[in-house]
């Protein structure tokens, strides 16, 4: 009987003993979940604002500069009556727009693939991400001439509806920055083959409407121009869509 009684209480001891060694690891402890990991918000889908701008060349014999086009909120590329800005005197003489793209008003912007001759188009395409653009510039120049240029200035967009137009015809300014000498020198173009940009302002160094060329024709011997290139308003036609 002695016996029996010790072998039931060993078994009791170990029983007891190892519940109190597996409430010790606590490994089923429901106190302990793993905390929660709420994952990171979805990244937004940007915003595009694209527009198609269609340029046509309506001279009889005036190509015109790589086509510079640029989106802004505020400023214009020229005004009436006020000197042209460095990057207009640039374009006006020489036909380079990198310094218009440049601007520092400048959202987005986008050149022509090359020149555009006379009766012919083309389409550029500008876009912007995440910020609706309120205004549009298109400039180019004539460059059988010493400093005209053509095109719209700071039209206002912001309104423009998904697949919406706009269209214009434009006339021609005078950058005011170099004499309209019609010298074959002075005359970057096929006509003259001449000198395009220099930084000398010989003229009245102020934007104006253009009045066009006299070319030799008309009398000016030392004109590169004859009556071919000359250009009555309209110059340009301009459509703008927006299509996103």
């Amino acid at each position: 009987m002695t016996f029996t009684f010790k072998i039931k209480q060993t078994l009791t001891l170990f029983i007891l003993s190892s519940a109190i060694i597996l409430n010790g690891c606590g490994g089923s402890d429901s106190n302990d979940s793993m905390p929660v990991v709420t994952p990171p918000p979805p990244t937004p889908t940007p915003v595009i604002y694209q527009y198609e701008v269609t340029v046509k060349n309506l001279t009889n014999a005036q190509p015109m500069s790589p086509i510079a086009v640029v989106l802004h909120d505020e400023g214009q590329l020229w005004q009436l009556g006020q000197a042209a800005s460095s990057a207009l005197e640039v374009l006006a003489e020489s036909g380079d727009n990198t310094m218009v793209l440049a601007d520092e008003m400048v959202l987005a912007g986008e050149s022509g693939a090359g020149v555009l001759m006379s009766g012919m188009q083309e389409t550029i395409t500008v876009s912007i991400e995440d910020v609706m653009p309120q205004m549009i510039s298109v400039v180019t120049m004539l460059v059988n001439t010493n400093d005209a240029f053509s095109g719209i200035n700071a039209m206002v967009i912001k309104d423009l509806a998904v697949n919406e137009s706009i269209s214009m015809q434009t006339s021609s300014y005078d950058a005011g920055t170099e004499m309209n000498s019609e010298l074959m020198a002075t005359i970057p173009g096929p006509a003259g083959g001449g000198e395009g940009y220099n930084e000398m302002r010989d003229d009245v160094d102020f934007v104006a409407m253009h009045p066009g060329i006299v070319s030799q024709d008309d009398g000016l011997m030392q004109s590169a121009l004859t009556q071919a290139h000359r250009f009555d308003n309209p110059t340009l036609m301009i459509t703008i869509t927006r299509t996103e």
